[in-house]
């Protein structure tokens, strides 16, 4: 893991198209603000779980037969 300081207005810039802003540093909170591209998902680690779990509850459930194909 890279472990960088920044100052507040500070910035990272990785592979050239994401840039990570230090917007406000509060006691022991610190906002950032991130540019990416649209393509790029940026989500917070409890939200990325989130998605992650439900994809992989949605993979397990068991296909239902199409309703419209004729029984055999």
């Amino acid at each position: 893991m890279l472990v960088l300081s920044r100052k507040k207005n500070e910035s990272i810039i990785i592979n050239d198209d994401i840039t990570i802003v230090v917007v406000e540093i509060r006691g022991d909170k610190v906002r950032l603000g991130i540019e990416a591209p649209k393509e790029i998902p940026v989500h917070r680690n409890e939200v990325y779980e989130a998605i992650q779990r439900s994809q992989q509850a949605a993979s397990e459930q068991p296909c239902e037969p199409d309703a419209s194909s004729p029984a055999e």
